[in-house]
């Protein structure tokens, strides 16, 4: 198999619902999308951010690292999904459609 297969290339997605009420939960819900920026991840949606990651391992790294900075309240959810799936995904601004994803571009070094 290609070593950089649509079906072996991952993206991670990250969604989050965690409470603003306190000053200490907005500090920990800053801390926490810090964190995942300084991991790598871009915002795809207000509550969503997303990481490409060359193979599944690679995506184990990155899941562990978000699992270590997880707050202490809120809700996270963490879901791996291939390239291939991730290019079939439609976006929508109102009813028109936004085309195609833009997937990240992998470059290789000689």
């Amino acid at each position: 198999m290609d070593r950089y297969s649509e079906y072996r290339i991952m993206w991670i997605l990250v969604f989050f619902d965690l409470p603003t009420e306190t000053q200490k939960d907005k500090k920990a819900y800053a801390l926490f999308r810090k964190n995942l920026q300084k991991d790598g991840f871009t915002m795809f949606q207000f509550s969503i951010y997303i990481r490409h990651c060359a193979s599944y391992e690679n995506a184990e790294v990155h899941i562990k690292r978000v699992k270590s900075f997880l707050p202490e309240f809120g809700q996270v959810g963490i879901m791996c999904i291939t390239d291939k799936q991730f290019e079939q995904i439609e976006l929508f601004y109102g009813k028109k459609p936004h085309g195609k994803n833009v997937a990240g571009q992998q470059l290789e070094l000689f």
